[in-house]
């Protein structure tokens, strides 16, 4: 163990993790009110080299968000609007297929396909884009639909969570994203996401699809309502089911933007770098089943993004495109990055840039 370490009043839980000790509920409620984040940070890069060595990983990728229009419009969203509200807006296919098919010759392998909960909006249209984006990028991962989105098309068509997957993997869809996860505590969710499906079940459509051998990612919004008891009760969570399924790919913490939402004024600020580093750091320390931890660079930005990679991260994401739900929400950051800037950013940092697949394969390394 590192002099650091050795000096830390977490020092405990450093040997736990030099050991590959399972850390535990109340380790992980010390390490989120511990204020030695260097030792935090000490910690979670041993897990990180442990686990992938100095690779970073990141993703040549395009977001496409296909409307803003949502029944649910929760409080902690810019986003969603009604749908004679200024702004609403809903893509048609042929709009959607044509930003596929810019993609091409571009070396995009992943499209993040994400919107609002639009009752217009059949399932028939959701195969149909698959289709047609398939069709017009074929090499491509489609990885697509929250949780919430695909509960929503099983509760507005009558079908299982099962047939939903069946017809929309049949039509291309590839991978689900993680997002609609929030924080799993009913009462918060009591507080900012009212209307949306519960924690229990987002963690159920995850592993159903899991049992149909679909990989897919997790997330966590942090920065709102929530305690850090409630935060380190969310990662357990992940880590049970992770143990049960092994379907997750990421996890990624997501910083909460207050801007614009129903929760701003409500003495909420944004987060800080050092709050950022720190659920990251602590990320990886309790999520030891999870192979790989994202630092979304659109919600922190891309310089903390890059001190993260000695803070236990290992994937920075990816170029993106176009970034629509954050920046709703007062985010600052650029709408996408080039991938040479990513490199650029990897390789300042002392690591080995690994441009990945949906799946973590590695296209091409080092450059």
């Amino acid at each position: 163990m590192n002099k650091l370490l050795k000096e830390s009043e977490l020092a405990d839980i450093g040997q736990k993790v030099e050991k590959g000790e399972r850390l535990g509920f109340d380790d992980g409620v010390r390490l989120m009110k511990s204020t030695e984040l260097l030792a935090i940070g000490c910690m979670a890069d041993v897990v990180r080299k442990r686990k992938n060595g100095d690779y970073t990983y990141f993703i040549v990728n395009r977001h496409i968000n296909h409307t803003n229009i949502c029944d649910n419009l929760c409080k902690l969203c810019a986003f969603g609007r009604k749908p004679d509200a200024p702004g609403a807006y809903t893509l048609t296919l042929e709009e959607i297929e044509a930003m596929a098919a810019e993609c091409r010759g571009r070396g995009v392998t992943e499209l993040h396909i994400v919107g609002g909960l639009n009752p217009e909006l059949k399932l028939e249209y959701f195969e149909e884009m698959l289709r047609r984006v398939r069709r017009a990028l074929p090499d491509a991962v489609i990885q697509a639909f929250t949780a919430v989105e695909i509960d929503y098309f099983a509760r507005t068509e009558n079908l299982s969570i099962e047939d939903v997957f069946r017809r929309l993997m049949a039509a291309g869809l590839d991978s689900l994203p993680g997002g609609g996860a929030e924080i799993f505590s009913r009462r918060v969710r009591d507080k900012i996401c009212d209307k949306k499906i519960s924690g229990d079940r987002w963690l159920e459509v995850h592993e159903t699809a899991h049992r149909m051998g679909m990989r897919t990612n997790a997330t966590m919004l942090y920065g709102h309502m929530e305690t850090i008891e409630e935060r380190i009760d969310h990662l357990v969570k992940l880590r049970e089911l992770q143990d049960r399924t092994g379907g997750f790919l990421t996890f990624i913490p997501l910083s909460f933007h207050p801007k614009n939402t129903g929760l701003e004024g409500m003495n909420i600020s944004r987060t800080t770098g050092y709050e950022d580093l720190k659920n990251l750091a602590v990320a990886r320390l309790m999520l030891d089943n999870f192979d790989h931890i994202k630092a979304y660079w659109v919600m922190i930005g891309s310089k903390l993004a890059q001190v993260s990679l000695a803070f236990g991260v290992d994937d920075i994401d990816g170029t993106i495109v176009e970034e629509k739900i954050t920046h709703a929400a007062g985010g600052d950051t650029a709408q996408a990055l080039t991938r040479t800037e990513m490199v650029s950013m990897i390789k300042a940092a002392g690591r080995i840039p690994a441009e990945r697949d949906t799946l973590y394969n590695i296209l091409k390394e080092g450059y």
